[in-house]
């Protein structure tokens, strides 16, 4: 059987201004498996880490919800206070009461119900969650670009330029997308080819930068950080290194 410690904050008047915070203790207490329930005032303060760790202690909690404000910014402060006391730091989950709840509503009741909902979802969630051990994974600092428009080629100089290595795929033969079409650009009518064709250029030559026109991507996979992609490069009936672009091949092709 699971043992949950729900732990309430008022952070001040930020939330207990809002949500009557009694009363979300007093709901989920009633939830099975949560063998703990409290609210203090500031539950990042040392004193309130105290309080965690003497119930951890006392009802012997092996999952923590911290119904208080957003993750992004104490999360790690109590995944650390879990760690402290021999619970797994991901065993720990944050119900945001405040920037979700508190600070978007002026209603009291509608507040404070809205944040037992949150409450019970983190507990709902906790449930599930599993031991983890943070991890290292290689990274290769190597990007895709996916179209070779004007905005896929900046993008690709960009990262270029910064000094990694960067692929471009481009369904089409060449790159220059839509705008290579227009004569004009919106809202200054400068010459759209003034603009895109030294980038182009640019694009080809650079060192860090691989074109693959006439291409397209047929698979993704793997992860952030280590993706492995499948590049299908369509048949071209001429020799692309030894194209001029003089154009006599398209008066000849039957299509």
């Amino acid at each position: 059987m699971q043992k949950i410690g729900v732990f309430v904050c008022w952070c001040g008047s930020n939330i207990a201004g809002t949500v009557d915070v009694a009363q979300v203790v007093e709901a989920v207490r009633q939830i099975p498996d949560v063998a703990y329930a409290i609210d203090y005032k500031y539950m990042c303060s040392e004193q309130g880490q105290k309080l965690i760790r003497k119930a951890v202690a006392d009802y012997k909690l092996d999952r923590l919800v911290v119904c208080s404000c957003s993750p992004r910014m104490h999360e790690a402060t109590f995944r650390k206070c879990a760690e402290g006391v021999g619970i797994n730091p991901y065993m720990v989950e944050i119900a945001n009461i405040r920037e979700q709840c508190s600070w978007v509503l002026k209603d009291k009741a509608e507040a404070t119900a809205k944040a037992i909902k949150l409450a019970k979802a983190a507990i709902a969630k906790v449930r599930f969650n599993g031991a983890l051990k943070p991890g290292e994974s290689q990274v290769v600092k190597r990007a895709l670009v996916i179209g070779g428009g004007i905005a896929g080629i900046q993008t690709a100089l960009d990262i270029a330029e910064a000094g990694y290595k960067v692929d471009i795929v481009e369904k089409e033969p060449t790159i220059g997308g839509r705008m290579a079409q227009l004569d004009k650009t919106f809202p200054t009518l400068d010459c759209s080819a003034c603009i895109l064709t030294p980038k182009m250029v640019d694009a080809a030559n650079h060192e860090n930068i691989t074109l693959y026109t006439y291409s397209e991507v047929e698979s993704v996979s793997g992860f952030v950080g280590n993706f492995d992609v499948t590049i299908r490069k369509k048949a071209r009936s001429v020799k692309a290194d030894m194209c001029s672009g003089c154009g006599i091949c398209t008066e000849k092709c039957p299509s």
